[in-house]
């Protein structure tokens, strides 16, 4: 190799010392060194040195390997292979997003508890229930895996009929605590991850309430805040517009000595009707919608609302007994009620409701539920016009009183109430189901305690959202007494102490049940065997099992005695197999019934517990009186894709199960 003076490698990496450069750089005193040397060197391995790319070689020396083809390439081939993983990733996401069925929103993936807050717990010892007697037993609603309550009237109001003609919807009543208690129950709701629904009765108002104090005075705007006509007097007596007749019998209209003219109210003289085709009594409603949603609560149930509107004209209302004497109709069902319920535009009312909600809704996990009650029990097709259209929404689904309405108690009436409500209702919408309300008697007292076992687990694995009244989840009982006017509201029974634990004070607002030291929270919770612990495994199992949690239903058998119904899920081998008894001892052969059905199933579970986890022969299915049993198997074939079975199953919101993915998805 050779060396030119003055022209060789300069080493960057090396710096002379000043002194050595002045003593060793002076060239004149030396002899001139030859201008080129020849020095041994292997010519393959200086090429190598020069072309290997080396740690911390500058950008210049860089820039010369990186435009190499093989450096080029694979650089190429890198990037490529990433924006197609990208591309993938993308697609595939949309693709999971686009076949994914819509989750199941929080009002429909658990049970809904119904408090009456008068009687469910008495904190301050004055014998009724209150809100901070509910915070007191959120570990209850906890125990039994619910994630939703429905809490009855609680505004502030004369307590005419319980509660349910508000005089402030803007305030609690003190019977109940304050507006500090709320706030603090909400949040100790909200901190345990349950949801809280609040009743509304937009319908009418207290006779106390501001709003009809200033309108009998005729004040400003309030002046028809109400609904008010002239009435015809002589000698003495009043004379009603027309033959209309109140929910509580005798006329529906009142006179007032203030305003000299008679207010229209569909339930008590106590409780006037609002003027809803006044637009400023629409937009007081809102108002009290924004109100709560603000405070945070989770959503609504509207009662009375095919009250809303009236008809203008005024026209007596047909009689049911054309024969009878027009002067001597007093009762409500002496009427067919064509003019003061379901009148046109009573919908949109509703439906301008859900979009208030809906300005509340946008945030993940906060939609704001809609809740309403039917129309009258005979008339299922207007009932399920609450469910709103394909494309306007309203209620996400009226209240289901089929189960509560039954005259008799069969295997064939429990049938024909679910498949009234399932074969009528919309495609793609969302059942609900309730066998207790603060309106009926109590499912022990209605049809029999040894009934109440099998009718939760009828409550806990049909499709949809079942609705639990406090104290059916322990069998209570109507209180055995004729002077009791409420019988269904007797005090929530949660031990063996005095007063059954309600209530610290001396008495309680209406009598405790006798039964209460046999039937009480405290005391199940020890039993194996009890209603309280069937409950929870019930709703523990709905939670669980997605056949039963969003599955099909498809009815089996259904007699005098029992009723048999599958749930199963598309893509899931497992299917759940209820055979429950309403009536007498009974045997039945499903083998027989269901083509491909195993010979064996497991008892998952049963209203009697010592029989869980055992085998049966399904040709030879026997159940006792009230008996209960959820039954296990495996199969390739489900019931909903047989023939035979088509008009009998039915799936509110299809999915299907992939175990490859262990995800669900919609196009099956």
């Amino acid at each position: 190799m050779e060396l030119s003076d003055k022209r060789g490698v300069e080493n960057n990496g090396f710096v002379q010392n000043e002194a050595f450069d002045d003593k060793e750089t002076d060239t004149s005193s030396q002899e001139e060194m030859p201008k080129t040397c020849i020095v041994d060197a292997d010519p393959a391995a200086a090429e190598e040195l020069v072309l290997k790319p080396y740690a911390g070689m500058p950008k210049e020396v860089l820039l010369k390997f990186s435009s190499q083809a093989r450096y080029r390439v694979t650089r190429e081939i890198l990037f490529w292979l990433m924006i197609t993983a990208a591309v993938v990733l993308v697609c595939a996401t949309i693709a999971i997003i686009a076949l994914s069925p819509r989750c199941l929103d929080w009002w429909q993936a658990s049970p809904i508890y119904q408090i009456y807050p008068r009687s469910f717990k008495d904190s301050n010892m004055d014998g009724n229930g209150d809100l901070k007697g509910i915070q007191e037993k959120l570990d209850h609603i906890t125990y039994l895996n619910i994630k939703t309550i429905w809490i009855t009237s609680f505004y502030k109001s004369p307590l005419k009929d319980l509660g349910y003609g508000a005089e402030d919807f803007y305030e609690i009543d003190p019977m109940f605590g304050s507006m500090s208690d709320f706030e603090n129950l909400l949040a100790a709701i909200h901190d345990r991850g349950i949801k809280v629904i609040m009743d509304l009765i937009p319908n009418h108002t207290s006779d106390k309430h501001r709003w009809f104090q200033l309108s009998r005075n005729r004040t400003g705007k309030y002046t028809d805040y109400y609904i008010w006509q002239d009435c015809a007097q002589a000698a003495g007596s009043v004379t009603p517009p027309n033959n209309w007749v109140s929910v509580f019998g005798n006329s529906s209209w009142q006179f007032d000595d203030v305003r000299r003219q008679c207010y229209f109210h569909q339930f008590g003289k106590e409780q006037p009707d609002l003027n809803f085709r006044n637009l400023a009594v629409q937009q007081e409603i809102h108002d009290i919608i924004k109100f709560w949603l603000g405070k945070g609560i989770d959503g609504f149930s509207f009662s009375a609302v095919r009250f809303l509107l009236e008809a203008t004209h005024l026209r007596n209302e047909p009689q049911v007994n054309k024969s009878q004497n027009p002067g001597s109709i007093t009762a409500y069902s002496q009427l067919y009620h064509d003019y003061t319920t379901t009148q046109v535009g009573m919908h949109d009312i509703i439906r301008s409701f859900r979009q208030t909600m809906n300005q509340f809704s946008s945030e993940p996990g906060r939609y704001r539920f809609l809740g309403s009650d039917g129309d009258e029990k005979e008339n299922i097709e207007a009932t399920m016009m609450y469910y709103g259209t394909t494309f306007i929404q309203e209620a996400d689904f009226p209240f289901n009183f089929n189960l509560i309405n039954m005259k008799n108690l069969s295997g064939n009436s429990i049938f024909e109430a679910v498949n009234l409500w399932m074969k009528n209702m919309p495609t793609g919408k969302w059942p609900n189901w309730a066998v207790g309300s603060p309106n009926a008697a109590r499912v022990s007292s209605r049809v029999g305690k040894e009934y109440v076992n099998v009718i939760n687990m009828l409550l806990l694995t049909l499709p949809g959202t079942p609705v639990t009244y406090y104290g059916e989840e322990i069998g209570m009982e109507n209180i055995a007494s004729e002077n009791v006017t409420f019988p269904e509201k007797s005090p929530m029974q949660w031990d063996g102490k005095v007063n059954a634990g309600f209530t610290e004070g001396n008495s309680s607002w209406l009598p405790v049940n006798s039964d209460y030291q046999s039937v009480n929270v405290e005391i199940q919770m020890t039993w194996s065997n009890s209603t309280l612990n069937l409950y929870r495994e019930l709703a523990l199992l709905r939670s669980n099992e997605l056949p039963i949690q969003r599955g099909w239903m498809c009815y089996i058998w259904n007699d005098s005695n029992i009723f048999v119904y599958v749930r199963e899920l598309d893509g899931l081998d497992r299917v759940f197999m209820m055979v429950l008894n309403f009536g007498q001892e009974s045997t039945i052969d499903l083998k027989a019934l269901v083509p491909g059905l195993p010979s064996e199933a497991i008892i998952r579970l049963s209203t009697n517990f010592s029989n869980a986890g055992k085998a049966v022969n399904t040709k030879l299915i026997k159940t006792e009186m009230g008996e209960g049993l959820v039954l296990e198997y495996k199969t390739a074939k489900p019931v909903h894709t047989m023939e035979a079975f088509q008009g009998n199953c039915f799936v509110a919101q299809k999915a299907c199960y992939s175990s490859a993915f262990n995800l669900l998805y919609v196009s099956c």
